[in-house]
This record gives C-alpha cells, structure tokens and sequence, in this order.
C-alpha cells in the first residue's frame, strides 16, 4: 500500500465537492469515535481483570477524585 502524506489526502480531499467534503469529515468524526470507544472498552475490560485478580484495591470516590486531581 502506498503511503499517503497529510499534504496529500488534504489536497485530494480538497478536490472533492463541498457535500462530499462534508460526509468524510463525518466519516472521519465517526471512525474515531468507534476507535475511541474500543480504546476504552479494551482498558475496561482490562481493569475489570486486574481487579478480579487482586491486582487492585477498592478506593473511595473522593480517593479517586484526589488521585485525578495530582495528575
């Protein structure tokens, strides 16, 4: 497969007409929602695992929130 650079998919993007240019940019919007939200799914379940292996403590909300809050 060819790589394309950004420049490259920006102009061949640019040639496509305004309606067109509309539905990739909601293409786009969508695909990385649906990536996002695997990304997520994927280090849910991986946390769920690690809890139930014991490789995490329970913490109270307002722990989690202080945990947050130094980062």
């Amino acid at each position: 497969m060819e790589t394309v650079t950004l420049d490259q998919a920006i102009d061949m993007a640019m040639r496509l007409p305004l309606e067109q240019r509309e539905m990739l940019l909601q293409i786009i919007r969508q695909r990385d929602i649906e990536v996002r939200r695997e990304e997520i799914a994927k280090d849910t379940r991986a946390s769920i695992a690690a809890f139930r292996a014991g490789k995490l403590q329970r913490q109270s909300v307002d722990d989690v929130i202080r945990i947050v809050s130094a980062d």
